[in-house]
This record gives C-alpha cells, structure tokens and sequence, in this order.
C-alpha cells in the first residue's frame, strides 16, 4: 500500500493540473495490468505456432559451444567437419564385423554410401581407436608399423593421434540432444519459451503501456514525442538481447562446459534447465540495457537530475554493480562485469542526457520569458492584468480565517441565541427582583428611597407605637 501510494503521488506530481484519488490511480493501475497481460497472451500464442523455430534458435548457443569444443580438437589442415567424424565414428562401429564376416559385403556396403572420402576417415578412425588402448610410449610405433598400402590412412591415424579427438562423443556428455526426464517438461518448455518470445515482440506495447500509466495527461506534443522514445527503448532492449544471445551467453555457455571437463565430470545437460537458463540470461540483459529509460523517465519526473547524477557517480558504480550481481543468474565475476560494464556506459550517456534536457529546459524558458519581456514592452497593461489575476489567484487560494461554513454559522448562531436567552433570562430575574423590592415595604423596600431610614437603627416593627408617633 505504501509504494502504490508513492507511485500514485508521482503521477500527481508529472501532471498537478488533472489530480485524481486513489481509487482512481487504482483504476488507471488495473487498466493497464489487463492491457499487458493480453498482450502478452496475445504474443504468446503466436510465438508458440512457431514453437519448432523457437527450439532451434534457443539451442543454437549450446550446439555452437558443443560444435566449436569438438572441432578445436581435428586435425586442422584435413577440413573434417564435426558431422563427418560422428558419422566416421558409427561407420566405424559397422564396417569392421562386415569385413571380419564377408569382405565383399563391405564393398558393397560402401557403394551405398554417398561420401566416399569418408572411406578413409572411417579406417583412420578404426586405428585411432585402436592406439587409444594401447600404451602411450607404444603407440606412434605402431603406427609407423602399418602397411605403406594405406598411406592415407596411416598419414590421417598419425595426426588423429596428434590432435586427440573424442573417440566417443558421448562420452563427456551428449548436448545437441538433450533429455527431459518428466513427461509434461517439453511441453511445459515450449509454453515457456513462447511466453519470453512473447515479451521480446511485445515490448514496444509494454514499454507504452507503462510509461503511459506512469507518465498521465500528456500533451499532444509529448505524445508524439514518446513514439521515437519508445523506439530507442525497445532497440535498446534488442541491443542486450542481442548482446547477450551471441556474444555473452556462448562464452559463459564454454566456461561452465570446461570446468565440467576439467573436473571429470560429464556435460549431460538437461533441456529444461537450460531453457529456463538460456531465457532468463537473455531477458535480464535486455531488461539491463533499458536503464536509460528509467533514468530518462526519473530526469523528467525532477527525482534525478544532472548534478545529483554527476556528483554521485561513485555510488551508482556501486549500485550498478551490485544490482548486477543480483541479477545475473550465474556466480562468475565476468558475467557479472559483462553486464555491469555496459549498464555503467550506458548510465554515462544517461548524465550527459540529462545536462542536455536541463539545458534545452533551461533555454526555453529563457525564450519564454524574453517573449513575455517583449509583450510587456508593447504593452504594459500586460503587467497590470497579470497582477490583477495573481492577487484573485492568491485570494481564491487562501481561505478568509474569519470565514465560517455554513455548518459553523449555524452552531454559532445557536449557541449564540442560546447563551443570549440565558443571560437575558438571568438579568430579567434579577430586575423583577428589584421589583418586588420596590413592591414590599419593611426590609424589603428599598432604603435609598426614605432619605430619613438609619440602616444601623433598629426596624420600624420593632419600634413601640408611642416613639413611632413621636417620629
């Protein structure tokens, strides 16, 4: 709750004049989640018609690093493809019990072959594999002890013995044909591989999408502007998948296959695993790579801006850095700096972005109020009205302290009457007890009336007849 609250205070923030409550932000909010997730539905399911295609391009990378290891190790100078020496080998396995049981069903064997170079290939491959049981200080005799009938074949075993290839592929691990060991995993696999294609051709969609919920009430003008923008984003995002499907993953791909094989461990990797690998590398570089959209969209928010970029650029290293090895979803340092170093660069051209927005800022409202100087030399009324508007501005602004709602007058009134009746009430009682001192004689008639009554002499009642006759 507390960070939909910060958002929605933000999107307040880039547009004052048009406010809404949070109801509202919420509804903008759900809006926009149902527009992603049917277009991510929506690209999904085309992706996943192409679900064959999608197979081999994920796959390309591994193929590569598993072609490149075997090929590094034939002989150079006889241009043997991985392909030929595989199908070397299962000949291999073949033509020796057909040449042990009938020697012309060999021959016969061969003429259906289509490639006949691979005659002598799969004869060398024969010895190679031979000599490999043979101990090492005995084996480039027995060689050099083979008739001069084959020299091919004795020249092509000699240098096989050299370069040292896999006499058997499998043997460290099979990874062009990979296993799925539960029954639902491939399909499960191709729903996911569809799903991140899904988000690579949709990008551009939710890219506008969420800078349209995060940046409302855009003018026409800045409309037309986020369409180019929304073009360098979503090339952005291509440049880190890019980035990382033929440069970074193929050598990460070759790190983890060599420190597999230099453990004596067999490369037998599962399909699943390296999809779910594979998709999650390639999306995290493109998702890197978009920082100058966010970095961008916070400049124009006012939250970053270029002094506070630039006088903190040792902890944005910092934060880089680290936010990359959260991330990146292998444990080597130089994943992690593949990743780190091109996010920095492009947090660099961030800053310089951000001096030349400020800057543009900073000379249109230099324009804007050297037009505004221009008008008010023409015609200095302009002044005056602007005034005028500025103090009904600030008296509309600023609420009358002495000014009551129509709920306050109210109470006031009543309790006003009220208080009023009582002390009224109160001072009648006390005249219409002055009264009742003017209606009474004796002590309670009021002395100051008689100018002769001694208030320290006893009362007339109690004064005997005679005296008062007297009196």
């Amino acid at each position: 709750m507390f960070i939909l609250k910060k958002m929605f205070q933000l999107r307040d923030k880039v547009n004052p004049d048009a406010e809404k409550p949070f109801f509202d932000h919420l509804e903008d909010l759900r809006s926009t989640i149902s527009r992603i997730v049917v277009t991510l539905l929506i690209a999904t399911l085309v992706c996943f018609v192409y679900k064959e295609q999608l197979m081999e391009v994920i796959q390309r990378p591994v193929n590569e690093v598993w072609v490149a290891k075997h090929e590094a190790r034939l002989p150079k100078d006889q241009s043997i493809s991985l392909d030929q020496w595989e199908r070397a080998l299962d000949l291999a396995t073949i033509t020796p019990p057909l040449r042990q049981h009938q020697p012309d069903l060999e021959k016969k064997f061969w003429e259906f072959e289509s490639n006949k170079d691979l005659y002598v290939l799969t004869e060398a491959a024969i010895i190679y594999r031979a000599v490999e049981e043979i101990p090492e200080d005995d084996r480039e005799s027995f060689i050099e002890n083979l008739s001069e009938k084959d020299s091919a074949v004795k020249e092509l075993a000699a240098k096989l013995l050299i370069s040292k290839p896999a006499a058997e592929l499998n043997a460290q691990g099979n990874l062009r044909l990979m296993s799925s060991l539960k029954p639902t995993e491939t399909f499960m696999l191709t729903m996911k591989l569809a799903f991140f294609a899904g988000i690579v051709i949709s990008f551009p969609f939710l890219l506008y999408f969420i800078l349209q919920f995060v940046l409302p009430g855009m003018k026409p003008e800045e409309r037309r502007a986020l369409w180019p923008a929304l073009a360098i984003g979503f090339g952005l995002f291509l440049g880190g998948v890019f980035f990382s499907y033929f440069f970074v993953l193929p050598k990460v791909l070759n790190f983890f296959y060599d420190w597999g094989q230099g453990l004596g461990i067999s490369n037998d990797w599962r399909i699943g695993y390296y999809i779910s690998f594979a998709t999650t590398f390639v999306l995290i570089f493109g998702l890197a790579f978009e920082l100058p959209v966010v970095v961008m969209t916070l400049v124009h928010l006012g939250i970053l801006g270029f002094s506070v970029m630039n006088s903190t650029r040792s902890y944005a290293i910092l934060a880089i850095v680290v936010i990359a090895a959260i991330i990146t979803p292998t444990p080597d340092i130089p994943t992690l700096l593949l990743l780190a170093g091109p996010m920095y660069v492009l947090y660099e051209i961030c800053i310089w972005l951000a001096y030349f927005y400020e800057r543009k800022q900073k000379r249109k409202e230099a324009e804007e109020e050297k037009e505004y100087l221009k008008k008010l030399l023409a015609d200095p009324s302009i002044a005056k009205s602007g005034e005028k508007e500025e103090e009904n501005e600030d008296h509309s602004d600023h609420e009358d302290p002495y000014d009551h709602d129509e709920h306050h007058d109210e109470h006031h009134d009543e309790h006003h009457d009220e208080h009023h009746d009582e002390h009224h009430d109160e001072h009648h009682d006390e005249h219409h007890d002055d009264d009742d001192h003017l209606d009474y004689p004796g002590e309670h008639q009021n002395p100051e009336e008689d100018p002769d009554h001694d208030p320290l002499g006893p009362p007339d009642e109690d004064i005997p007849s005679e005296e008062q006759d007297r009196k």
